[in-house]
């Protein structure tokens, strides 16, 4: 389990029993780490805002303030994913520290597989600088979450059109455009499409077999493009 998922299921384990302690050698055994490992852990949600505190005593333990807190909350993945973008534009604002709070508490109450798949779909996210604001179809918009296999027709840049089958693998938001990488059944290779130039869009009843996404298949300057995060 990486740190992030632990985090995640920390903060889990202690609503569950609130308002009744974890001590951190049982939260230690519980997720297989040592006790120095559940005390940073501790610190790090404190100081994102999660309401947890340390009751002290032989019955003591950490925390969480029930109370504080919200409880699972409808959010799809997609949603989460969604308000992480927002969040990426107010980079450098006075407000984006506390958005990002926010978004973590969020994915906190989120149902524990919700928030797997929200971050599944985060990591096939990527930007460079502040994206364009884009309209498109909720069908290509919901391209990654739906994991189908969809038919589009597409316009290159010379303006001639196609018929492809693609199996989306990612969007790249940039200044100026929108992309969505995908594997290109036409031409049997990853490919990247504008998604502005995607003239229309069917979701298949197929759904395609799990493919990898190497950063080779990411035609954009790899300096300048970063990932997409709900921590």
């Amino acid at each position: 389990m990486n740190r992030t998922d632990r985090l995640y299921a920390l903060v889990e384990e202690l609503r569950a029993v609130a308002p009744r302690p974890r001590s951190a050698s049982w939260l230690a055994g519980r997720f297989e780490v040592s006790v120095r490992t559940v005390e940073r852990d501790i610190s790090a949600l404190q100081q994102s805002g999660t309401p947890v505190y340390a009751e002290p005593g032989r019955t003591g333990g950490y925390c969480l303030d029930k109370s504080h807190t919200l409880p699972p909350v409808n959010f799809t993945p997609s949603e989460a994913v969604a308000m992480a973008v927002a969040l990426h534009g107010l980079a450098g604002s006075p407000f984006h520290a506390a958005a990002a709070t926010a978004l973590r508490k969020l994915v906190a109450a989120m149902r524990a597989d919700d928030a797997a798949r929200a971050r599944q779909l985060a990591e096939r996210v990527r930007l460079v600088g502040r994206p364009a604001a884009a309209e498109m179809p909720r069908l290509l918009a919901d391209a990654l979450s739906v994991r189908r296999v969809l038919r589009i027709r597409y316009a290159d840049k010379t303006g001639v059109d196609s018929v492809r089958e693609i199996e989306p693998l990612a969007f790249v938001g940039m200044p100026a455009y929108w992309y969505l990488v995908a594997f290109c059944r036409l031409r049997r290779s990853v490919r990247v499409f504008r998604t502005d130039r995607i003239a229309s869009v069917a979701v298949t009843a197929e759904e395609p077999p799990p493919r990898e996404l190497r950063p080779g298949d990411l035609d954009v300057p790899g300096d300048a493009m970063s990932e997409l995060s709900l921590a």
